[in-house]
This record gives structure tokens, C-alpha cells and sequence, in this order.
């Protein structure tokens, strides 16, 4: 017999003990919460009228000098969501009589370039060469102090006040970098690349081009990036050849910067800027999410590995933070608690200023119980996993605001309201058909409550009843899902609205579910969603009403046969259908992507036998697999309660990459050269590959991921993270697939 050897044995421990919490038969894939770089800008804007902003740079010590048409200007405040200004700098006071025509950045030192010298206010004042050129306009300082300044095609090299050696290029000299590998300085025109010796005192040409904009040195000075009107190129420093084709492929063609940053090649353009990564695809940043505007003047490196980025509106400051995704959330748990909060519902901030914060008001919505039940959702697996007082306390504030839904309204019993307000919002004139009045003289309810709702609510109770077992909470989320059920089945499987007739989506009676054509979506998610919601009434008061409806829905009215088929199937309905389901099918519906993946919950969870709950994991990972294009962070967590096979690498790239900064900017996408459009099709995919969230507009889980555009409304609003982030976050972690933070 094999002995086990102590080490072996505390391995095996180890490993069981790891495994225990996971909510899981089966070893998963698990992430590991390590540190990841977290993305965000801090905004200057700028809007003097007359006054160019030219060039930006930062010193050793933080600071941070903007070079523009009328002097040297600084940012002032700013922070993340709190955008700051640019302001005059006038910290040196003898630095106002001089005339600087060029600032550029030696050994993490600000140097600059007047009518008169290249000089600098470090090295205690020392540094100051006189030139003695007229206009001059460009300069670069190489090693030890020696400079290269140019007017037009005019070149002079000085050092100390002495000129060393004058001379010509044969066109005006765009831009100069030196080469401390090289020792060689570069000097960039319209149509050439040269280089200066300053032993051989000689400027020879090594490459020749057409509109060439701007460039850098790259890979300790072995490669030069070009950056033309139209793409940009890549030269092999050693040989003067271009490698490969001029790169056209990018999000921008027209470049106006070139920066190489910490070992990456950043690129201005006219529209926004992008950054080369390492796989050779590009992260882009345009719109107010990260730039003061979209005309890039140039590009620096910035205080602690930030990126400058200086364009005809201001400043942004593209900061790199390491954080793991517990920190993130801990950020968003902040931001939807401050800002998103109303009558203890999840909602949408509306009517801000310019993406000001501090303006705007939390106003209610169609679906106030959803949003809600999903960040209720996201609070409760956060309860089981962490038993965080704040998260119960958060569970109570929403489960009191999805209570009073019911209650609220006593014309029906079980039947919830959409949202609920104080009677005199003016903003709800305009929906006087779906606002009704209270008992209470101070509240006004919404009607014409929809199946989002009654899915959202279903959901959220069930894992309430299931995985807190507090009390009266959990008899309280029991309560509420029995006389929801209760009113629908007693009414025929229909939502009965205040005027005694069925909301126009609050209907799964099997006569209007089958009378939709088998490809369309909608005889589907009714079934798939209807199934779940009694199974979950039938798990948690164990009355048989409910058991016997589904079983009847099921096998007797086809419900089963419904949900299980493919979704490949779902398409548009046939000329001869009715207006009704040719209407429910122009499209992919996103919004039944969000309530089938909320139901799948109850119904794989809560399946009344083994033999159904095997059939539901079948349908929920084919529905998984059509979705997986999105690399949707919610499906892919909703799909691992099912399986070990679900894209988790994916789920994690969402839940990183998704931008901090939820206000609802413009992001305009569809201009850019390096996405590979496809034809128009059903599911409304618009490129071959979806783009991280941080380069598209912020939306839900029921919309588009494929969207490439928002357009109207800049900055007039901010999302909540409560059901776009919290909920796939806490529900990786309740099912082991995240790891808690791991500290090293």
C-alpha cells in the first residue's frame, strides 16, 4: 500500500478545503482575484477662446506644464468624475516675460525652447544654452545637454551658448527625438526621416514617405513608428526599411501623435487616440468617458505611468490603477448607494449637466422592479457570500421597496405596481395613462406592470428564500412570491391590471403563448419563464396548486416542447402571421435574453425532477452557446450554475474592462477601420467581434452589446452598477467561480 506522505496530505486538505462554499458537485474553474490595471480619466477642459493648446508634459516631481498659444498653463482640481480646469501657471514669475515657443521633458526635467535659449528652472538654473535663431520653433535636447533646435529647415546644434554646427534638411523639420542607444538625433518632415550625428556633424536621410505627421522611437530605439494622414508605419531603425504594410487597420487613419509610454506606442489622432497592444489589436479612447475632446494635439507620459493626452478642449489623464475586483466592487456598492437610491429602489440618475454629478435627480422607470430585484439579486449572493451587515441591510431597503409594489396597489392582490412616487412630479404629466393614485393622498403607482418584472421579482425572492435565512426576511420573500403566483394563476396565467384586463406583457396563457408561430421568441421565454416562476413558488410553499400548473403547462399545453427548442430556431415569423408576432420578431430581443437568463435561476435550481432539471441545463446551454459571441459577463456566471464549460476568461474580461465612469456619454464606434463590420442580420450583429465594454456605450444586460454608437444626450445622465456590474460580480463569487481578493 502506497503511504501517504504528510505533504500530500496537506495538499489534499487544502484542496477539499477550497472547494468547500462553491455551491458546486463538480471542480469549476475558479479566477483568482489577483491585482489587475483598472482604467480611468481625469478630465481638464479648457475653453478660453483664441488660445491653442500645443504640447503637455510631466517632471520627476508630478507636475504637470501645458505649452499653449499664449504660455504655460497647468491643471487645476480634477479628479475622477470631477473634472478640473487648466489655469495659467504662473509659479515661476520670471517664466511670464519670456516668449516659449517649445517645452519638452530631459531626464524627468522640464526643459524649454524661447526666442532666446533652450533652457530649464532645474539643475538649479544652470541649464541655459543661447541659440541665437530666430523663430525657433523645435527643439530636442540629447546627452548631456547638447541641443538640436530647429526653425523651418534651419538646424542649429549648441551647447553651453556655443553653436557647435549649423546647417539644412532638405524640407521643414516636423518633429526631433534623440536616441541615447543611437546617440543620434531623428528629425521628421513631410516626406522624410533623417538623422543628425553630432560626431559626424552630418544629416543624412533614412527613410522617404508622403504625409508623414508625426513619430517616436520604439523597443530602445530599434523600431521608429510613423504616424501619416492615412495609418501609420513601422521602420526597422538598423536597416531604414519599412516592416510589413502601412497599418490602415486602426481605429483612427488620420495620426497627429506619436508616443512611445512605458513600453507602448500610443497614437493621437483627429478623432480620439489608441494605444498599440501587445496582440497587435488596439485599445481606443474617444468621447467624454476618457477625453475633454477628440482633436489630439499630443501625447506625454504622465505622473505615476499615466498617459497625458492633450486635445483641442483640454486635458485627459488616462490613469492605470491596480485594484483586484473586489475593489471594484466596493467602488460600485459606494456609487449605486450615493446616487442611485430612490425609495429604496435601484434606478438610473437623469437630467445632470455635462456629466456633473452633482446634478440630476434618481427618477423612476417601467422597470424599477426589475433593476432592482437584479441589484437585490447581486446583495444577496454578496449576504451569503460575505455575511456583510451592509449587504443585509441593503437587502432589506430593496426588499421593502419590491413589498410595498404589492401593496401599494389594493385593487388587486398579488398584482405589483411598475414603480411607485410622490403624487406631483411633473415629469410624470406626460404618463398620466399609466400613473394611478394611491389610497394615500401623497403616492401615485405605475401600472400596466410587464413579465420583466414578474421574472425580476421571481428571481431575486427565490434567492432571498433560498439563501437567507433570516427571518422575517425570508418569510417575507416567501410571502411575496405566493400571492404573485397565486393572482396568476387564479387569473388564467395573466397579470390583471387595475382596470380588471391583462397588462399588455403580463401574459403566459397557454391559448396566447401558442398561438405565436414556433420561431417566434416570444412562445419560448413565455414558457421557459412561466416554468421557472412556479417551480420557484412550488419549491418555497410547497403547494401543490403551483407543481400542477407546471406539470399541466408543460406536458399537457406544450410549454416543454417550447422551451426546449434550439435557439437557432428563433427567427422572424412567417408573411402569413399575425401583425402581433411579425411585430415580436423584426428582431433579436435582448430584453428576453435578460429575463430567460433571470429565470434560468429558478428553473434549473428549483426543477421539479431529475429528469426536467436535466432537459433545462440542455436549454440553457444552448441558449449560452448562441450568446457567447457577446462574451456577456452575466450570461457566462448564470451559465456556470449548470456547467463547468462556460467562458469564465470571458466573464472576467467584462466585469475588468468595464469603464468606471457609468455616465452615459457619446462613444461613436462605427468610423473606425480596425472592426470588421458583417452583413445586417437577425440577432442585430454589427462587427465580426464585440468590443470591450470601456469602448462602448454603457448599457444594461438587455441591450445590444454589438451597438456601436450613442448619440444625444452627452453627459445627461449616469447608469447604475447595482444591476449592470454587482449582480455577475456577487453571483461569481456565491458560486466559487471568483475567488475572494487574493493579497500577495
Amino acid at each position: 500500500m502506497t503511504k501517504i506522505t504528510p505533504l500530500i496530505a496537506l495538499f489534499t486538505l487544502f484542496v477539499l478545503c477550497s472547494l468547500r462554499g462553491q455551491n458546486t458537485t463538480s471542480l469549476k474553474p475558479v479566477f483568482k482575484d489577483l491585482l489587475f490595471t483598472q482604467n480611468f480619466s481625469v478630465k481638464y477642459n479648457f475653453n478660453e477662446e483664441g488660445t491653442k493648446l500645443e504640447k503637455v508634459y510631466s517632471d520627476r516631481n508630478g507636475v504637470i506644464q501645458v505649452l499653449t498659444s499664449k504660455g504655460l498653463y497647468k491643471p487645476y482640481a480634477g479628479a475622477f468624475l470631477y473634472p478640473g480646469t487648466l489655469v495659467p501657471d504662473g509659479s515661476f514669475r520670471p517664466m511670464g516675460d519670456k516668449k516659449i515657443a517649445g517645452i519638452d521633458n530631459y531626464d524627468h526635467q522640464f526643459v524649454y525652447l524661447d526666442d532666446k535659449a533652450v533652457f530649464s528652472n532645474a539643475w538649479a538654473g544652470t541649464f541655459y544654452s543661447k541659440h541665437e535663431m530666430a523663430d525657433a520653433a523645435i527643439f530636442c535636447v540629447g546627452t548631456d545637454f547638447h541641443s538640436l533646435v530647429a526653425n523651418g529647415a534651419n538646424l542649429k546644434y549648441v551647447k553651453d551658448s556655443k553653436t557647435l554646427w549649423t546647417g539644412k534638411t532638405s524640407e521643414p523639420i516636423i518633429e526631433i527625438r534623440f536616441s541615447p542607444e543611437k546617440g543620434l538625433f531623428y528629425l521628421l518632415g513631410k516626406k522624410t526621416v533623417s538623422t543628425f550625428s553630432s560626431k559626424d556633424q552630418t544629416v543624412s536621410v533614412i527613410f522617404e514617405g508622403a504625409d508623414l505627421t508625426a513619430f517616436d522611437l520604439a523597443n530602445k530605439g530599434a523600431k521608429i513608428f510613423i504616424g501619416t494622414k492615412n495609418g501609420y508605419l513601422v521602420i526597422d531603425n538598423n536597416t531604414g526599411k519599412q516592416l510589413g504594410e502601412t497599418h490602415r487597420k486602426v481605429p483612427v487613419t488620420d495620426i497627429t501623435s506619436v508616443r512611445t509610454i512605458q513600453g507602448q506606442v500610443w497614437f493621437g489622432t483627429s478623432f480620439g487616440a489608441f494605444m498599440l497592444r501587445t496582440d497587435g489589436k488596439y485599445d481606443y479612447y474617444n468621447g467624454e468617458r476618457w477625453l475633454p475632446g477628440d482633436q489630439v494635439k499630443h501625447i506625454a507620459e504622465g505622473p505615476d505611468k499615466s498617459v497625458l493626452i492633450l486635445t483641442d478642449k483640454g486635458l485627459g489623464q488616462i490613469c492605470f490603477k491596480q485594484m483586484t475586483l473586489e475593489d471594484k466592487a466596493m467602488y460600485f456598492e459606494k456609487q449605486v448607494r450615493e446616487r442611485h437610491i430612490r425609495n429604496g429602489f435601484n434606478c438610473s440618475t437623469e437630467g445632470m449637466k455635462d456629466g456633473n454629478i452633482g446634478t440630476g435627480y434618481v427618477r423612476d422607470s417601467d422597470n424599477d422592479g426589475l433593476w432592482t430585484a437584479m441589484y437585490l439579486g447581486g446583495e444577496i449572493f454578496r449576504y451569503a457570500v460575505t455575511k456583510s451587515d451592509e449587504a443585509l441591510q441593503n437587502c432589506y431597503e430593496s426588499l421593502d421597496a419590491i413589498e410595498r409594489l404589492y401593496t401599494i396597489n389594493s385593487n388587486q392582490v398579488g398584482f405589483p405596481a411598475r414603480s411607485f412616487e410622490r403624487r406631483g412630479d411633473i415629469n410624470r404629466l406626460s404618463d398620466h395613462d399609466r400613473w394611478q393614485h394611491a389610497k394615500d393622498p401623497e403616492w401615485d403607482w405605475k401600472a400596466t406592470t410587464s413579465s420583466d418584472e414578474a421574472i425580476g421579482h421571481i428571481f431575486a425572492l427565490g434567492a432571498m428564500a433560498e439563501l437567507i435565512s433570516v427571518e422575517p426576511m425570508r418569510s417575507r420573500a416567501i410571502h411575496l412570491i405566493d400571492i404573485l403566483m397565486t393572482h396568476i394563476v387564479e387569473h388564467d396565467l395573466y397579470l390583471i391590471d387595475f382596470d380588471g384586463k391583462p397588462t399588455l406583457w403580463g401574459r403566459w396563457n397557454p391559448e396566447y403563448v401558442n398561438a405565436r408561430p414556433i420561431m417566434v421568441g416570444d412562445r419560448k421565454i413565455c414558457s421557459s419563464n412561466i416554468t421557472a416562476m412556479l417551480q420557484t413558488a412550488y419549491h418555497f410553499t410547497h403547494k401543490e396548486l403551483f407543481k400542477k400548473k407546471a406539470m399541466e403547462l408543460l406536458y399537457k399545453d406544450g410549454f416543454l416542447e417550447n422551451l426546449m427548442r434550439p435557439m437557432k430556431s428563433i427567427g422572424m415569423a412567417p408573411e402569413n402571421a399575425d401583425v402581433l408576432s411579425k411585430e415580436l420578431s423584426d428582431g433579436w430581443n435582448h430584453s428576453d435574453d435578460e429575463m430567460y437568463f433571470l429565470g434560468y435561476w429558478g428553473l434549473y435550481r428549483y426543477a421539479l425532477n431529475a429528469d426536467l432539471k436535466s432537459k433545462f441545463k440542455e436549454s440553457i446551454i444552448d441558449h449560452w452557446e448562441i450568446e457567447r459571441p457577446e462574451k456577456e459577463g452575466a450570461w457566462n456566471i448564470f451559465t456556470a450554475m449548470t456547467t463547468n464549460e462556460f467562458d469564465l476568461n470571458e466573464a472576467i474580461w467584462y466585469l475588468q474592462r468595464h469603464p468606471m465612469d457609468m455616465i452615459n456619454w457619446d462613444i461613436m464606434n462605427s468610423h473606425r477601420k480596425d472592426i470588421e463590420l458583417i452583413a445586417p442580420n437577425f440577432r442585430q450583429q454589427t462587427i465580426k467581434e464585440v468590443l470591450p465594454p470601456d469602448e462602448r456605450p454603457v448599457q444594461r444586460h438587455n441591450g445590444n452589446m454589438f451597438y456601436l454608437d450613442k448619440k444625444g444626450g452627452n453627459g445627461t445622465g449616469e447608469e447604475s452598477a447595482g444591476d449592470i456590474w454587482l449582480l455577475p460580480y456577487w453571483m461569481g463569487r456565491y458560486l466559487g467561480i471568483i475567488s475572494a481578493p487574493v493579497k500577495r
